[in-house]
């Protein structure tokens, strides 16, 4: 048999090959004998065309059942919708929902992710009783190789809220007092020894600097929260050794890492060490602490003196690893919100302009100067407020919240979604996403919502207002949850600290240290930027703001 023919050979698509054979099965032999490289390289091509026609075929062609949610069409197996939500979860976000309504699940590295927006949204995951939706096993893989062992998502909730309940001894009104000065004296030095502040410091009021705020406001706020809540022989040892400890363990705090925790990598073997030797750092000041009878006024001081319900007081490698928490969490937090602040406030110079004003009526002297900032009269600044509260919302420090879910759950049938009997199940296993960023961006709920407005919160009848007193207040329902009687807050559109069981329990640390740092920068410098805010970067695990991005200052006349 002689022929120039493309066939299939045991299921496998061969090319066209010049084959001379005198019977079938010396065709069938030649061909595979001339072919397996060829064969090997097709196979190459054809096994994933295989599998990307059978996934696609699957979700057009197999039958729902009533309950299933709508799961959102992708080409890739595993993958799933996993590059569409990285690059911009809020566009991604948007498009399924007017697809599939608020209620849908996505497939994200081989997890299904079952997302609930809006403020019911929010409630339904972040209000779910922690039987069903479980942050450990959501967070775990995260948190613990960089926090430590025996706290936060490393155990059982109610030790968690034991936990959040020490950390709160630490946070009193008192300490709060005596850390506003302490914050105004570590952005001052900043800018008096910066390099990127070189314009500054020549005392020249008529020259224009300019300097990088991520990268300044990524050092003033370890700074501010070294000197307050974690002590001066961590604020002491900054510019030594424990700064390359703090990099090598932030460098494990990435989606990648959430994502896949336990990679053959470089950087997660930094990690490693560098938790260890925190640790080890922590536990060595604690130690000498006890041997010297030593009494801070911080929060280490104030985690050795707790003890758990049972009698059991909190162990040293607890102490620490609470204490590594309290920074990484902390820091990311707030240096990304306090960068979002300055780039829009640059962005709109009129605005700084009215923000120094309104120190100036606060704070103003008669001979043209300032005296100190106080915390009540901080809090009291409606404009600096509403600063960092815009700032919030349409910048939330976290775009996704997620839990795991522990056991079948129904979808409340008062639930917008568009099942016809509401008979939607989210089933055990699964994850379940609830989005501040789409609720804060709703512009069904918020007027120009895509726009930085802090004006908004002065109308005490307006949307922010009301979902303001939604997340504080909580309607006048408060619930302890085993760290003190909190707002529930889980029905508001806004949640910029989350809500429920989980909301951030350094709430109004956070508000202070962004007050004061904020208060602070207006009093010293005029900022303007000339490239605008930049946008959004979706890849790391606080968003934080593209380039250029560089904030353009001079000295403001003393």
């Amino acid at each position: 048999m002689s022929s120039v023919m493309g066939n299939f050979v045991n299921g496998t698509l061969l090319p066209s090959i010049p084959v001379v054979a005198d019977s079938w099965e010396g065709y069938i032999a030649q061909a595979k004998e001339l072919s397996s490289p060829r064969i090997l390289l097709l196979a190459c091509i054809n096994i994933p065309i295989v599998v990307i026609v059978v996934n696609v075929l699957r979700q057009l062609l197999v039958p729902r059942r009533k309950s299933d949610i709508p799961v959102v069409f992708h080409w890739l197996p595993i993958i799933g919708s996993a590059i569409e939500y990285g690059n911009n979860p809020l566009k991604f976000f948007l498009s399924c929902q007017e697809k599939y309504g608020d209620v849908f699940t996505f497939v994200l590295f081989g997890r299904h992710v079952t997302v609930a927006l809006g403020a019911k949204g929010n409630n339904f995951v972040l209000g779910g009783k922690s039987t069903a939706f479980g942050a450990e096993e959501a967070y775990q893989h995260l948190t613990t190789p960089v926090f430590g062992k025996d706290v936060v998502y490393d155990v059982p909730n109610h030790v968690f809220m034991e936990q959040k309940k020490f950390i709160k001894v630490g946070l009193t009104t008192d300490n709060f007092r005596k850390y506003v000065d302490m914050i105004v004296e570590e952005v001052e030095a900043f800018l008096e020894n910066d390099p990127a502040f070189e314009v500054y410091q020549t005392g020249d009021t008529t020259k224009w600097g300019q300097f990088d705020p991520l990268e300044a406001l990524a050092d003033i706020t370890i700074l501010t929260a070294s000197r307050t809540l974690q002590g001066k022989e961590i604020r002491s040892s900054l510019d030594k050794s424990f700064s390359k400890l703090y990099s090598d363990l932030d460098g494990g705090f990435t989606p990648v890492n959430f994502l896949f925790p336990n990679l053959p990598l470089e950087n997660y073997r930094k990690r490693d060490v560098a938790q260890r030797k925190m640790s080890e750092f922590y536990v060595d000041i604690i130690r000498k602490r006890k041997e010297g009878k030593q009494h801070e006024d911080d929060m280490i001081s104030a985690l050795m003196s707790q003890e758990y319900r049972s009698g059991s007081p909190l162990r040293d490698h607890e102490v620490a690893h609470l204490m590594i928490a309290l920074l990484m969490a902390g820091q990311h937090t707030s240096s990304i919100t306090s960068t979002w602040a300055l780039l829009n406030m640059a962005a709109k110079p009129g605005f700084v302009e009215a923000l120094y004003k309104e120190q100036v009526q606060y704070f103003g002297t008669a001979d043209g100067k300032f005296r100190s900032l106080t915390y009540e009269e901080l809090r009291a600044l409606p404009l600096l407020d509403a600063t960092i509260r815009e700032t919030l919302r349409l910048h939330p420090p976290i775009h996704s919240i997620m839990r795991y879910v522990r056991e079948d759950v129904p979808i409340p049938p008062t639930f917008a979604a568009p099942s016809k009997d509401g008979s939607y199940v989210v089933p055990k296993g699964n994850y379940v996403l609830a989005s501040p960023l789409v609720s804060q961006m709703d512009p069904k709920v918020w007027k120009k919502p895509s726009e930085w407005d802090p004006y908004r919160w002065s109308d005490p009848e307006g949307a922010a207002a009301q979902a303001l007193k939604t997340y504080v207040d909580g309607n006048g329902e408060k619930i302890d949850f085993g760290f003190g009687a909190v707002s529930k807050g889980t029905e508001s559109p806004y949640q910029p600290f989350g809500a429920g069981r989980h909301r951030c329990v350094g709430e109004q640390f956070a508000y202070l240290q962004l007050g004061t740092i904020l208060a602070t920068l207006v009093r010293k410098i005029e900022m303007r930027i000339p490239t605008g805010v930049p946008e959004n970067n979706y890849h790391t695990m606080i968003t934080m703001p593209k380039n250029p991005r560089h904030i353009h200052y001079r000295r403001r006349v003393s």
